[in-house]
């Protein structure tokens, strides 16, 4: 379908996988993760609420090696419904992967202002009472022009950098973890829920969508393996990222609250990093902690960055929207024109400072949400139908399995926008979504009007 480069391996979708996956969010928002849940409440959602994603996950690993095709959850909609959910859904996801990227780029200037405290300066304005800094500004745009620019010429120079920061940022996690947690004690652990346990669960299981998403990116390279990957990698792939993302999540939050009383500490800008110097009562473990959370704010960054590209990309190739974002680069066999896109688009969004991170977060998971569950019921839908490649009618365990992921991705969704859920949407995530609906309808509409 393309002259995409083919060079990623097994290493290389894990990678990508867990990379996009695993980002800054357990040093920049973990104080909100901790007020949602308490202890054991923040514990609890991402270990339970990851676990729930084996079945999607194992959905997403069948589809991809029946139809390896970059468009992902696009194609695999597309062949059991109507073109129209085919494109909103695809949208959606783009909408998921490409969140993310002003946000690490936002990320890294709030992480450079902690370690050299004269960045902070140079105001420029506020937005929500939030200042956005001009060092700020520069560092996330720099940030931004170098992925453009690895992506741009190459997959095998983004998988590259995958690599190295993924493999460092657990590196470095494995080493600072296990020096602090020798410091701590498990009286810091109370409060272990800040509400009823039942609402601090579902408080934190409703924002484990968007700390999760990244798994199934893996779908979005498939055309760029090399000739002798076996189509069995790619489950391989996504439950590794998966368990590896469940495990790193649970080892930090419990970190945190073993090493010292975390309810004192959440005023404290990047509580992950202050507990663990209060811990320890120095400060060279905060420059590991620091280097680890840099290593995975890149590799989150050129994950999602990658994913967002290739969905955009397959819009544009199958008319979804404008035709031209589905252009190959004749050289590097690289989407081109889509990531240039999504860098452009980044450096706008994060033009709105540290106001979008939250916000971020809520928005991400219902898109994401929304995404699993068509991929799921598509996958259902062609397993009745007896239409999907290369494989007969479902067996009724494997019948099961797609029904569960079915279901709890539905779940997830209506966790973010049923009224009735604690922590559901509010003016401003509705209007953010409402935003993006809006701007992806115009697109399509004139993509339409152009391939009449």
């Amino acid at each position: 379908m393309s002259n995409l480069a083919r060079k990623l391996r097994l290493a290389d979708y894990f990678t990508l996988g867990w990379g996009t996956m695993v980002g800054v969010g357990w040093l920049v928002v973990m104080d909100d993760w901790l007020l949602r849940g308490g202890a054991l409440g923040a514990l609890l959602g991402f270990a339970i609420g990851g676990a729930l994603l084996f079945p999607i996950g194992w959905v997403y690993g069948r589809l991809v090696a029946a139809m390896p095709d970059a468009a992902g959850e696009i194609a695999y909609t597309a062949a059991a419904f109507s073109r129209p959910i085919s494109f909103a859904t695809g949208w959606m996801m783009t909408l998921a992967y490409f969140i993310v990227c002003p946000w690490e780029a936002v990320a890294v200037g709030r992480i450079a202002g902690y370690i050299f405290p004269s960045l902070d300066s140079i105001e420029l304005y506020r937005i929500a009472g939030r200042p956005v800094y001009l060092p700020h500004l520069i560092i996330g745009l720099g940030l931004t022009a170098l992925l453009t620019t690895l992506n741009y010429r190459g997959i095998r120079l983004s998988a590259t950098f995958q690599n190295w920061t993924s493999f460092g940022t657990l590196a470095l996690f494995v080493i600072f973890v296990a020096l602090g947690a020798g410091k701590g004690s498990p009286h810091n652990f109370p409060p272990f829920f800040t509400h009823a346990p039942l609402v601090s669960f579902l408080l934190v299981v409703q924002i484990v969508p968007y700390f999760m998403t990244g798994f199934e990116s893996v779908s979005k390279a498939a055309e760029e393996s090399t000739p002798e990957f076996r189509s069995p990698g790619y489950l391989k792939a996504i439950w590794m990222a998966v368990a590896v993302g469940i495990l790193f999540y649970t080892v930090i939050i419990a970190a945190v609250a073993f090493v010292a009383p975390w309810h004192d500490l959440t005023g404290e800008k990047f509580m992950t990093a202050f507990a663990f110097q209060r811990a320890v009562g120095s400060r060279w473990i905060v420059n590991i902690i620091l280097a680890a959370a840099l290593l995975s704010l890149f590799k989150c960054f050129n994950g999602n960055f990658v994913a967002a590209s290739r969905l955009l990309f397959a819009l544009g190739r199958r008319g979804l929207v404008d035709a031209r974002a589905g252009r190959v680069h004749p050289a590097h066999q690289t989407p081109s024109v889509a990531v240039l896109c999504i860098g452009l688009a980044t450096a706008a969004c994060m033009l709105l400072g540290d106001a979008i991170l939250v916000p971020i977060t809520e928005v991400g998971s219902v898109a994401c949400a929304i995404g699993w569950a068509a991929t799921c019921a598509a996958y259902i839908y062609m397993g009745h139908a007896g239409t999907l490649p290369r494989q007969s009618k479902l067996s009724a365990g494997e019948w099961l399995v797609a029904t569960v992921g079915l279901l709890v991705a539905i779940a997830m969704l209506l966790m973010k926008v049923a009224p009735a859920i604690p922590g559901h949407f509010t003016m401003y995530e509705w209007l953010a979504l409402l935003i993006w609906t809006a701007l992806g309808a115009t697109l399509h509409r004139r993509a339409n009007a152009v391939r009449k």
